[in-house]
């Protein structure tokens, strides 16, 4: 598991000397507590963070690069704790998804490329193995996985469909192999078993063999299996997270309540996937958030299914689950993304991220003044993995002139500035600015 404790930044060089390769200045970013800053990044990690300007002097000779992030907030990178990239893309296909291992590979990297524009620096992709897919989808998202390297962390679990019985014992050999050939993750859906305890059994002991994670899909509706799931999980180390869990929030409260404090006593984390279910799994709601918080049990937001046959419109987008998480469910913006970026690393096991000197360079940055407008209106990013930008997005709204200004014969001109995105009829109306194009 990676170090969870940020690493001190290296002693400051009394002169700047000759230019580190790996070096970038990040400056005029705006911080969630209001502040104004300037950021040094070196090394994959965060070498220093000081006052606007305070770091120009030396920085610009110091540092290979600069980017102008006035008007940007900068908040700690998102990760993905969710996602399906076997199945990923595949909705509009014509007939079944297709299996072949070149075509599970081309849409596994390009959802991957999708979420990282999006902002999600980590992720964590559910594949299933066994069945008629055997080992390739697997093979697949692990090659993709390796042509991702620089840009963004791919993890995978691998999903076996069955685990008891004469059947079982198929789908236990192919986990093993699968762990082997790279897997840091094991999982499945126990609830589709005809023993989901004999499941989650099997499933623990092999994790508990190699070290492993757990992450198991299930409904949560029947509290006496997440009860016996919770008393299996509680000596786990490595950890074990459920999700979706969306009939949890459909039980009697006080039922709810006492499965939350059990899970919670257990160590048992919860990804929610406030954007919709997946592998089947109902999509009406999501699982009871606050109420989950409120019992202590570590709570992260996934995207789930992106655009395949369980959610064919699903974005895979972090924000969209972090405003859904406040704008549905009622909780404030800051831990509604803290359930997007904090949450989702601790879940997975990665080290948390703070724009302070010292923690790793996984940054977003955001148009925007204030998280809650943020959510509201994610348009232009730009995505920071190990200390350099590897994904930039610009949006651009434009407002022809109106009406009445052309009839009086104003000069108004109805194109936008395409480098400053301010449009020339909003200006001379005097109506508000609404984004720039020119993404540093």
């Amino acid at each position: 598991m990676p170090d969870s404790r940020p690493q001190p930044p290296p002693p400051p060089s009394s002169s700047p000397g000759p230019a580190d390769p790996s070096s970038l200045l990040l400056c005029g970013a705006r911080l969630t507590d209001g502040r104004t800053v300037d950021v040094r990044l070196g090394g994959g990690r965060i070498e220093a963070v000081g006052t606007a300007g305070s770091l120009g002097a030396g920085g610009t000779r110091a540092c290979r690069a600069r980017v102008d992030l006035g008007g940007y907030l900068l908040l700690p990178a998102p990760a993905e704790p969710h996602a399906h990239a076997d199945t990923a893309l595949s909705a509009d296909s014509e007939g079944p998804a297709s299996h072949e291992p070149q075509d599970v590979q081309r849409r596994a990297t390009e959802a991957a490329l999708l979420q990282l524009g999006h902002g999600a620096t980590s992720m964590r992709a559910h594949v299933r193995v066994g069945d008629v897919q055997g080992l390739g989808a697997l093979t697949a998202v692990l090659q993709a996985r390796r042509a991702l390297r620089g840009l963004a962390e791919l993890t995978t679990v691998a999903m076996p469909r069955v685990l008891t019985g004469v059947a079982g014992a198929d789908g236990m050999a192919m986990l093993r192999d699968a762990v082997k050939m790279g897997a840091s993750v094991v999982g499945g859906r126990p609830d589709l078993d005809p023993d989901p305890t004999g499941y989650v059994e099997a499933v623990l002991e092999l994790a508990s063999e190699h070290g492993c994670p757990v992450d198991l899909h299930t409904d949560a509706g029947d509290p006496a299996r997440l009860a016996r799931l919770a008393a299996m999980a509680g000596g786990l180390r490595p950890g074990v997270t459920l999700s979706p869990c969306g009939d949890l929030g459909r039980l009697p409260t006080e039922v709810a309540s006492r499965t939350a404090d059990q899970l919670a006593a257990a160590g048992v984390a919860v990804v929610c996937l406030p954007q919709g279910g997946c592998c089947g799994a109902d999509r009406r709601g999501a699982a009871p958030v606050r109420l989950l918080r409120a019992a202590g049990v570590r709570v992260a937001a996934g995207s789930g299914a992106l655009r395949d046959v369980s959610n064919p419109v699903g974005r895979g987008d972090p924000l969209e689950a972090a405003f859904l998480l406040a704008s549905r469910y009622g909780l404030p913006p800051e831990e509604a993304y803290d359930a997007v970026s904090t949450s989702a690393r601790e879940v997975l096991g990665l080290p948390e991220v703070r724009v302070e000197a010292g923690f790793p360079a996984e940054l977003l940055a955001v148009r925007g003044e204030r998280l809650s407008g943020v959510l509201s209106l994610a348009y232009s990013r730009i995505v920071v993995h190990r200390g350099r930008v590897v994904a930039r997005t610009s949006a651009v709204r434009e407002y022809c002139s109106s009406a009445g200004s052309a009839g009086s014969g104003g000069s108004a001109r109805s194109s936008a500035s395409a480098t400053s995105g301010t449009s020339v009829a909003s200006a001379e109306l005097g109506l508000p600015r609404q984004g720039r194009g020119d993404v540093p």
